[in-house]
């Protein structure tokens, strides 16, 4: 025991010591190659991601001894992750006009959010409404702390293996909803886009259907493309200030299965018609547009 807490401590040491040389370097140097902030900011999320993650293990253990798991559990991690966030990546969120009102009044719901790269669990951290917990792909079940905390928080899993299985989450979810008026974040999309300007790849519809067997409002939350701020592919991740707008909710009583399709459809044409105009403003934070300007 002694020995591998050794090893774990040498092993911190050698992270923050190359995390804080590369931050260093980056700010230092009179021409830093973008890589040094790349790997500098990576490194600060995860171990950010990692500590919260512990954080939220624990609290929610102990939220869910007190019955208050499904409340709070998931709202204080993100908070949490939020904070710290700010200050070891120096990336913000903001949510504009009346966009918290509608986060914190609308219950219950289901969230929907554009999916552009892994920066988007801090996006999570500034938008999440108390009584509101995740969906997440039943593999993540298996992550240590991560996997523990969504256990632990009441996070709804979805085998997208196994259609049937999935539909009986989504039945199980619809259920929790009605009955503790609990609310659901989902990103429609399914899968990451890291596009460089304002898209949206194809919907899935398992949010739809969820919000219609609830018979709860969605609420589309767009974040603009920034990949100006983190873009893996091209190596760079800076500091920054990302836009967000919370549509209305859209109500779904009286929907029924059939309704699905055409719901998802007009939904992604209200989203994508957002994140299209945000990009092409001044402030976008998108590469295609500060190419373009």
């Amino acid at each position: 025991m002694f020995f591998l807490l050794r090893y774990v401590l040498y092993f911190l040491g050698f992270y923050f010591v190359t995390m804080l040389s590369c931050f260093a370097l980056y700010a230092y140097l009179p021409q830093p190659p973008k890589i040094l902030g790349f790997v500098a900011r990576t490194m600060a999320a995860y171990i950010s991601l990692i500590a919260c993650a512990a954080y939220g293990t624990i609290s929610s253990a102990i939220l869910r001894v007190l019955g208050l798991h499904f409340a709070y559990a998931q709202w204080t991690t993100a908070k949490a992750f939020k904070n710290l966030c700010t200050y070891t990546v120096g990336v913000k969120f903001d949510v504009l006009d009346n966009g918290y009102e509608i986060l914190n009044n609308t219950r219950p719901a289901v969230f929907i959010l554009n999916h552009q790269t892994e920066l988007d669990v801090l996006l999570l951290g500034w938008i999440w409404p108390k009584n509101c917990s995740v969906t997440a792909k039943k593999s993540l079940r298996n992550v240590p702390f991560l996997g523990w905390f969504m256990t632990l928080s009441g996070t709804v899993f979805i085998d997208r293996v196994d259609r049937s299985a999935a539909l009986k989450a989504f039945e199980g979810a619809a259920m929790t909803m009605r009955e503790k008026r609990q609310s659901v974040v989902i990103f429609p999309e399914g899968t990451r886009s890291y596009s460089t300007e304002p898209m949206l790849l194809p919907f899935k519809k398992g949010a739809f259907h969820l919000a219609v067997q609830g018979g709860v409002p969605i609420v589309p939350i767009v974040a603009e493309n920034y990949s100006n701020v983190l873009n893996p592919k091209a190596k760079r991740f800076n500091a920054g200030t990302i836009r967000v707008k919370v549509l209305d909710p859209i109500p779904t009583k009286g929907l029924t299965a059939s309704d699905v399709d055409k719901l998802t459809q007009d939904t992604r044409e209200k989203m994508l018609d957002v994140i299209t105009a945000m990009g092409k403003d001044s402030q976008s934070q998108s590469v295609q547009n500060k190419k373009d300007s």
